[in-house]
């Protein structure tokens, strides 16, 4: 069971009381006619609205940091791992953290309006393409209290209204920053159910949520694989899928192995609890006894559970134990300090394995081999595929686009890191002057 509460897919989602429907489309209602004044608001009167947000957070950061402990002691009495733990965490920092992503989103260009095509047709008519809010963006997710704002932000400054259902783990840190930043945007003269909740309504508010089709116009699950494949099976909304991230780092035959020790060490520990943190990392067989036991060595000492083919065992150093993998190891997203390895002959097999367990999020090659990373790039179908850089790099902040509302693992509309463009949709303008078709 997700920290959502929602069942795996095939569960019985049938429980949905008529009265928590009915409340979740008055929401969505409201929050529909809240995105048309906003769909009509300048770029500066967004902007305003949300550096106000970003203010009002660090004003507030105190006691969001304070309802952020209530949720961090619950869980971890009730055993959540150290990955989801850090999620879950808040603190001063990255509360400021939070609030100045906003004031980057703040300063990145306005799509809406921006002309993706265009042409003046042979009968004189003029024809453009241009990008318009969704409308009403639903969010669903799991122990990631930073989303809440970002999916907020994203929202306001793209022209939608959003709403949330983030899950029990986060309930009381949810609670306080929606209450924030609603009184935010009521400050500015916006109608505060911009940006609204149905936490309240606990499961059942995620499944009414999932069902509001007509007046939800996009629903984002982002979260462990759970959650995200009942949100795709079970909604009636259409669904934006952003996926695990079962992720790799090939190590070449023709890599330079310091610059492969740091991108290991990086994309493995400098943050674990993230969807773009080394999973498994694969190594040809022709730097495997130089390089894995160094890198064995090194990710011993800095915590990390290691699980091995039996070549990365016979390398591991004395003192260094590795668990024998199993099939299970190299489809899972482990979110912790723990990561799978295994030696491979060719490129050719280290393709196969990534074709084979991928989740299609992000997955590297390290190597001064210019064609075998040109071939790395065309052959495999992730979202993102990196040539010498850290995994941890999948980021939307990372990428310019600000904050994000998650990583897209499925292939249309949007795919990878999802900005301020992915949460608009097009429409067509026709300009005629008494035009008729003959």
């Amino acid at each position: 069971m997700s920290d959502v509460d929602f069942a795996g897919p095939g569960g019985d989602l049938s429980a949905t009381k008529p009265d928590t429907e009915e409340a979740v489309r008055g929401i969505a209602k409201r929050a529909k006619a809240a995105s048309k004044q906003l769909a009509i608001a300048t770029r500066a009167r967004k902007d305003q609205l949300l550096a106000a947000m970003a203010d009002a957070l660090e004003a507030h950061a105190d006691e969001i940091v304070a309802a952020n402990s209530k949720d961090t002691a619950r869980e971890e009495a009730g055993g959540m791992s150290a990955g989801l733990l850090d999620r879950l965490a808040l603190d001063p920092a990255r509360v400021k953290a939070c609030a100045d992503a906003l004031r980057e989103v703040a300063a990145l260009p306005d799509p809406v309006g921006e002309v993706v095509r265009g042409n003046t047709l042979a009968n004189g008519m003029r024809l453009t393409q241009v990008r318009v809010p969704m409308g009403v963006v639903g969010m669903i997710y799991e122990a990631r209290p930073n989303v809440t704002v970002d999916a907020a932000g994203l929202a306001i400054k793209s022209g939608n209204a959003v709403i949330l259902r983030g899950g029990s783990a986060a309930a009381e840190s949810n609670q306080a920053i929606v209450k924030v930043l609603q009184n935010a945007v009521a400050a500015q003269g916006f109608d505060p159910d911009l940006i609204q909740s149905v936490d309240s309504y606990g499961r059942a508010g995620g499944v009414a949520l999932m069902r509001a089709r007509g007046l939800v116009d996009v629903l984002v699950p982002r979260g462990g694989h759970g959650l995200i494949q009942t949100v795709i099976a079970e909604s009636s909304v259409p669904v934006i899928e952003t996926g695990e991230g079962v992720v790799h780092v090939y190590v070449d035959k023709g890599a330079d192995l310091a610059q492969a020790m740091n991108i290991t060490m990086n994309a493995k520990t400098q943050r674990v609890g993230v969807c773009n943190a080394l999973e498994t990392l694969l190594v040809h067989r022709d730097v495997a006894g130089e390089f894995l036991p160094l890198a064995l060595a090194a990710l011993a000492e800095a915590g990390v559970v290691l699980h091995g083919d039996d070549a990365t065992i016979s390398l591991a150093p004395v003192g260094v134990e590795v668990i024998p993998a199993t099939n299970r190891d190299w489809e899972t997203e482990y979110l912790a300090l723990e990561l799978a390895i295994k030696v491979v002959d060719s490129l050719d097999d280290a393709i196969a394995h990534i074709d084979e367990y991928s989740t299609a999020h992000t997955d590297a090659i390290i190597t001064d081999d210019v064609k075998a990373a040109e071939r790395f790039i065309k052959e495999v179908d992730s979202a993102v595929v990196m040539v010498n850089a850290s995994t941890r790099f999948t980021d939307g902040g990372q990428f310019g686009l600000g904050a994000e509302i998650g990583i897209s693992t499925q292939k249309l509309h949007a795919r990878g890191p999802m900005g301020l463009a992915e949460l608009t949709t097009t429409k067509w303008i026709l300009r005629g002057d008494g035009n008729v078709r003959p």
